[in-house]
């Protein structure tokens, strides 16, 4: 029967180490994975939430949740800005956005109108005036869309005339672009039938859960893995015979 070799007081040292970093990584990850699944059931139970008042989340929306506002106020109809990066089945179009000036004024809401699927011919849809008049919205005060690195910097400031279009959509840029401050999050407009705009709106994970699992895995392999070098580098060898 083969045996083991008693290893170096370093090289057991060493293993155990990288085994519990990798199995808290593993289970870091897994925490990870549940808290997601947490935002995405609050984010889902959020669109069928009686709405509430805009003022009171206005300024410090609640950190892990997405609640359903109403607001009134005015848009300004014509400083509409498109998002061209938008994932709605791979289909060709845009994701259109309008600032919206509450009553009483102060700082301007983006609102999200819903994604407008393209022609076909690579020309930005037609977009669908806006009411000049006042309106009640009512919608999902969500954290803007992600960011990324732009090439050739802000697109935003390059372009005289509106509708603005960009593959980002950075609340700093666009703040700057109306000369007026934001809040921190946008309005995702309930859906509605009725409209031409499609609101499918869901919430844009970095990482889904299942990915979070996925890594749990590769670091529980991993500390596995690391015992299992250090028991056949320490293995017996049986003598050769003569």
């Amino acid at each position: 029967m083969i045996g083991f070799r008693r290893p170096s007081w370093w090289a057991l040292l060493l293993t155990v180490a990288g085994a519990l970093l990798f199995l808290r990584l593993g289970v870091w990850q897994l925490h990870r994975a549940d808290f997601k699944e947490s935002l995405l059931r609050r984010y889902a139970a959020a669109e069928t939430a009686a709405p509430q008042e805009f003022a009171t989340v206005a300024a410090t929306p609640p950190a892990d949740s997405f609640p359903r506002v109403r607001v009134h106020g005015r848009y300004l109809a014509d400083r509409l800005y498109l998002l061209d990066n938008p994932k709605h089945d791979e289909r060709g179009g845009v994701e259109v956005f309008a600032p919206f000036e509450l009553a009483g004024h102060g700082p301007l809401l983006l609102v999200d109108l819903g994604f407008l699927p393209g022609n076909g011919n690579g020309k930005t849809p037609q977009l669908p005036p806006l009411p000049s008049t006042p309106v009640e919205l009512r919608g999902l005060y969500v954290p803007p869309p992600p960011t990324g690195f732009e090439m050739g910097g802000n697109a935003l400031a390059r372009q005289t005339q509106w509708p603005k279009q960009s593959i980002y959509l950075a609340m700093g840029q666009v703040a700057a672009d109306l000369g007026r401050s934001l809040y921190p999050r946008v309005l995702a407009l309930d859906a509605d039938a009725a409209s031409i705009y499609v609101r499918e709106h869901t919430l844009d994970l970095s990482m889904p859960p299942a990915r979070h699992r996925a890594y749990a895995f590769q670091w529980f392999a991993f500390a596995v893995a690391a015992v299992v070098i250090l028991l056949v580098l320490h293995r017996k060898r049986p003598p050769r015979g003569r």
